[in-house]
């Protein structure tokens, strides 16, 4: 992974990308989603702009699990990104920020403000996957699962030369 220039921070989130599967391949399900699907992680930038996708694991894959895979915490500790990320990734260490873990009501009131303001941070990223998923050809993959990384390495193209 290679940031071009320098951002104030990061925000990492994972998206499953639905595809065509029988059950007998058990690994490209996700017990969360209740389908069988792709696991893409996506970086963004502040104003929620898509800036980087992963290579696709099968989607029973862990999200911190695929985030060390790809090497994305090695390198935003390299690089010296803060990165705000879901609770998904607690464990990550570094640069990942993870809001405070518990039931809401068992938070103390600055763990609900710092979580608050986590998650209106967080809601950008969610905008780098609505526009990774605008298009129609990620809706519903029904190619080999070796191509879609190809796939989405080309929206991602598209969405940056585009504008």
């Amino acid at each position: 992974m290679k940031v071009a220039t320098r951002k104030a921070y990061v925000i990492l989130d994972r998206t499953l990308l639905p595809i065509d599967r029988i059950a007998a391949d058990r690994p490209y399900y996700s017990g969360k989603h209740k389908r069988h699907g792709m696991n893409v992680q996506v970086l963004a930038d502040p104003a929620g702009r898509l800036l980087w996708t992963s290579p696709a694991l099968p989607c029973s894959t862990h999200d911190l699990t695929a985030a060390r895979a790809h090497g994305i915490v090695d390198a935003l500790t390299a690089a010296d990104i803060p990165c705000w990320a879901d609770k998904a990734y607690r464990g990550a260490s570094g640069p990942v920020r993870v809001p405070y873990r518990g039931k809401w009501h068992n938070l103390s009131p600055g763990q609900q403000a710092v979580n608050r303001s986590h998650a209106r941070i967080r809601a950008l990223g969610e905008r780098s996957v609505s526009t990774l998923k605008a298009w129609r050809l990620l809706r519903k993959l029904r190619c080999s699962t070796t191509r879609i990384t190809d796939l989405t390495r080309a929206v991602l193209t598209l969405h940056l030369n585009a504008g």
